[in-house]
C-alpha cells in the first residue's frame, strides 16, 4: 500500500501491545520481530529465550512484570512496539506508556472468562482516545466459532468490533483465513508468510455475509458507502480501505484481526493493517495538544541500568533531540547524555531522535516518568497523562542486615522511579516503613528486584494497624511529685479532672487555677507532662479525645520547678487514666469497591465477613455492567482485601480506601489485638 491519504511524511510510529494476562503479548512481539527479520528465530516463553521478558523476575515467574521495547522495520516503515504487562498488578506500567502511542494492539483470547479483563483495557484506550486493533490470539485453539466470538467480546467495547478476517477451518483446525477487505484467502505457513489461495466454495457465502456486515458498520459513519450498499453497488476496494483507516484513526471502530502468535500466523496482515491505518506522530501530537510546540518529547518510562545509569524512555512528538541537547521539564534544566534505541531492555547508542522516534535519553537525573520535555526555555509544555494507580496492598519492610538500612530507602526510591505505582510510607508512631503496591505479586517482584539490582535483602511482615485508645468515664486525680536528695529538692503538686470527649474532638487542656496555688509559669509544664502520657495509655496505644483540666495544686517556693510539675502531670495521668474505663479504638476506612455487576452480591458477602458495614451501591459512572459498592470497613480487615476481591471477580475488582473515623473495639476482637501487642486483655 502507498502512503495513506492525507498523511504527512512517514515518520516512525509507536504501537502499544496490551491485553489481559497470558493473552500472548510477549509472544506476539517475538513473532513480529521474527516476521520483520529483527531476529533470526522466534523464541518462546517456555524456553526462556524471548527478547521481551528478559529480566530475572520475568523469567522466574513466567510473566511480563515490566515494559518490553522493540523497534522494527516493515516494508520501509519504522515501528516501535511497547509490550505492556497484562497482569492487573503490573498494568499500571502501561498508564504513562499509552499516553504518547499512536495506536494500540489489544491482544485477547477467544475466552469468555477473559472479557472483564479485556474491558478494563479497552475502557482505558477509549477514554484516552487511542485508536486500537483487537488481535484474537490463539485462534488455532479456539473452541468457539468466530460468529459467536464477536458477540461474546463486544460487551467489553463501547466501539463496534469490526471483523476484518474470518478463519478457514479444516477438520477442526484453523488452516488459514479470508481477508474481508481484500476479498482474498490465505493459507497459514508456520513461522513463514501465508500463501494466497482461492476462497473455498464452502466459505463463499460466509465470506460475503461477513464482508457485508463489515461494510454495514463502516457505512454507519459514511453516507456515500451507505447509499452504495442500499443500491447494491460494490464499493471500490480503495474506498473500503480509506474508510477503515479513517474510522479507525477517529476512534469510531475497533477492527478485529486474528492469528496465532505462537505459530507466527496472522502477523503479516496485522502489520499491514498498522502500516496502512495507524496514525502518524503528527496526529498523536495534535491529540495531546502539543502539535504547535517547536520541540516536545514525553517520558513514558524510567529505567535504572547497571552500567548506563538512569535512562528515560521518551517519545519524540515534535522537533528533534540529540546527545548534548539541553532540555527543560517540570524541574531544572538537564542535558541529554546519550540517545539510545532499546531492544527488550538493552540500550544501544544511536544518533539524533526525530519526531516519531521512541528512544531512551541518558542521565536526566531530575526527570520523572510522565514528564514533558522541550528545548524551549520558559515554554513548558505539559501533556496530560494518566493518574498513578492508588495502592491496594502494603507490607512493612526492613533491611535484613543493619549495614543495608541506609541503602534500602535509596534503592526503593529508584525502584519507585521505575514503577510509580509503588510507593513508600514512613510511620513515626508505629516505627515502620510500608511498601505499597498493586498486590502480593507486585511487591514480591519489587523485593526480588531489590536483591538482583541492588544486592539488598529485605524482610517484610504485615503492616501494623494504628490503633488508638480513649476513655468512657471521668475522674479527678492528684499528681504529686516530691523528691529530696540533698540541696534543692523537687516538688510539684496538682489536681486534674480527666474527661472523655466526643469522637474526633481531639485532646484539650485547660485550667481553672485561682489564687496562684499553681503559679502561671508552671501551668504549661503541667500540660507538657499530660501530653507526654498521651503517647501510650493504659492499653498501650496513643490516647485521643480526652479533656484534662488543672483545677488545684500546691507548690514550694524553693523546690518547685518546670520539671517537677511536668512529672506531676505524668503521674496524674498514669494514676487517673486506668480509672476512666479505657477502651480500644480501631480505624474505620471509607471504601469504594468497583466490580462487574454479576459480582456485586459476592462483594457484599465479602464486606460483611470483614466486619464491614455496607452503605449502598450504584452503577459505576461511564462503565457498562459495573457497580460501585460503598462501605465502612475496619482497616485491619482490608490488609488482604484485594486478594479475595480479585479472586471473586476474575482478577478485575479494585477498591480505594481512605480513613473515615475511629470506632470502639471491644470483646474478643479487642482482646486479640491487645494480646498480639503484648498487653493484657481488657
Amino acid at each position: 500500500m502507498g502512503q495513506a491519504q492525507g498523511q504527512p511524511a512517514r515518520s516512525a510510529r509507536c504501537i502499544a501491545l496490551v491485553g489481559p494476562y497470558l493473552s500472548g503479548k510477549t509472544t506476539l512481539l517475538e513473532a513480529i520481530l521474527a516476521r520483520t527479520g529483527a531476529i533470526t528465530r522466534q523464541g518462546s516463553m517456555a524456553d526462556g529465550n524471548t527478547v521481551g521478558d528478559a529480566s530475572g523476575e520475568a523469567r522466574h515467574h513466567g510473566m511480563s512484570v515490566e515494559l518490553n521495547v522493540a523497534t522494527v522495520d516493515f516494508l520501509g516503515d519504522s515501528f516501535t512496539f511497547l509490550d505492556c504487562p497484562g497482569s492487573i498488578e503490573f498494568q499500571a506500567d502501561a498508564a504513562h506508556v499509552l499516553t504518547a502511542c499512536d495506536a494500540a494492539v489489544v491482544v485477547c483470547e477467544p475466552d469468555e472468562k477473559k472479557v472483564p479483563g479485556l474491558q478494563l483495557i479497552l475502557k482505558q484506550l477509549e477514554d484516552r482516545g487511542i485508536p486500537h486493533f483487537l488481535f484474537i490470539n490463539k485462534i488455532d485453539k479456539a473452541e468457539t466459532r468466530v460468529r459467536d466470538i464477536l458477540p461474546m467480546l463486544q460487551p467489553a467495547s463501547t466501539k463496534p468490533l469490526v471483523l476484518r478476517q474470518i478463519p478457514i477451518w479444516e477438520n477442526d483446525i484453523v488452516t488459514g483465513f479470508i481477508d474481508l477487505a481484500l476479498e482474498r484467502a490465505y493459507v497459514y505457513r508456520e513461522h513463514a508468510p501465508s500463501e494466497v489461495m482461492a476462497i473455498p466454495d464452502t466459505l463463499a457465502a460466509s465470506e460475503k455475509e461477513a464482508r457485508f456486515s463489515m461494510l454495514e458498520k463502516l457505512a454507519d459513519y459514511d453516507d456515500e458507502l451507505m447509499e452504495q450498499l442500499l443500491e447494491d453497488v460494490p464499493p471500490p476496494r480503495d474506498k473500503v480501505f480509506d474508510d477503515l483507516a479513517k474510522e479507525f484513526r477517529d476512534g469510531l471502530i475497533c477492527p478485529v484481526f486474528m492469528g496465532s502468535a505462537g505459530n507466527g500466523n496472522g502477523i503479516f496482515r496485522l502489520l499491514k493493517g498498522l502500516r496502512h491505518e495507524a496514525p502518524f506522530v503528527q496526529i498523536t501530537a495534535k491529540r495531546l495538544g502539543v502539535d504547535k510546540a517547536p520541540s516536545c518529547a514525553f517520558v513514558a518510562k524510567t529505567f535504572h541500568t547497571a552500567h548506563g545509569g538512569k535512562l528515560s524512555l521518551a517519545r519524540v512528538l515534535t522537533g528533534s533531540f540529540a546527545d548534548g541537547t539541553t532540555v527543560y521539564g517540570a524541574s531544572d534544566e538537564e542535558r541529554i547524555s546519550g540517545v539510545f534505541s532499546v531492544m527488550g531492555q538493552e540500550p544501544t547508542k544511536r544518533g539524533e531522535a526525530k519526531a516519531g522516534d521512541t528512544v531512551a535519553f541518558g542521565r536526566l537525573d531530575s526527570v520523572k516518568t510522565g514528564a514533558t520535555l522541550t528545548e524551549e526555555k520558559g515554554k513548558k509544555a505539559a501533556i496530560v497523562t494518566a493518574a498513578t494507580a492508588s495502592p491496594v496492598f502494603g507490607l512493612a519492610i526492613a533491611a535484613k542486615e543493619k549495614k543495608d538500612e541506609v541503602k534500602l530507602t535509596a534503592a526503593i526510591a529508584k525502584i519507585i522511579e521505575e514503577d510509580p505505582s509503588l510507593s513508600l510510607s514512613h510511620s513515626q508512631d508505629l516505627g515502620e516503613m510500608v511498601l505499597w503496591g498493586q498486590g502480593e505479586m507486585h511487591l514480591r517482584v519489587a523485593l526480588e528486584r531489590l536483591v538482583r539490582k541492588y544486592g539488598i535483602d529485605a524482610s517484610t511482615r504485615p503492616r501494623q494497624i494504628p490503633y488508638k485508645e480513649t476513655i468512657r468515664k471521668s475522674t479527678e486525680v492528684r499528681g504529686r511529685h516530691k523528691k529530696q536528695s540533698g540541696g534543692h529538692g523537687q516538688f510539684g503538686d496538682i489536681v486534674v479532672t480527666i474527661k472523655p470527649r466526643q469522637r474526633g474532638a481531639g485532646f484539650e487542656f485547660s485550667d481553672e487555677i485561682s489564687g496562684g496555688v499553681v503559679p502561671k509559669n508552671y501551668i504549661p509544664s503541667v500540660e507538657i507532662g499530660v501530653r507526654d502520657s498521651l503517647g501510650s495509655g493504659p492499653l498501650g496505644f496513643p490516647v485521643v479525645d480526652v479533656a484534662v483540666c488543672l483545677i488545684d495544686g500546691s507548690y514550694h517556693s524553693v523546690d518547685s520547678s518546670d520539671m517537677a510539675f511536668r512529672q506531676a502531670g505524668r503521674i496524674a495521668m498514669s494514676e487517673g487514666m486506668p480509672k476512666c474505663s479505657p477502651v480500644l479504638l480501631e480505624p474505620i476506612m471509607a471504601v469504594e469497591i468497583a466490580v462487574p455487576s454479576e459480582a456485586t452480591a459476592k462483594v457484599n458477602s465479602i464486606v460483611s465477613s470483614r466486619r464491614g458495614q455496607i452503605l449502598g451501591f450504584d452503577s459505576r459512572p461511564d462503565w457498562t455492567g459495573w457497580d460501585v459498592v460503598e462501605a465502612h470497613i475496619p482497616e485491619a480487615e482490608i490488609q488482604n482485601l484485594i486478594v479475595e476481591l480479585r479472586s471473586a471477580t476474575a482478577g478485575v475488582g479494585t477498591f480505594n480506601a481512605k480513613f473515615d473515623h475511629l470506632a470502639e473495639l471491644t470483646g474478643k476482637a479487642a482482646d486479640q489485638v491487645l494480646t498480639s501487642h503484648g498487653h493484657k486483655a481488657a
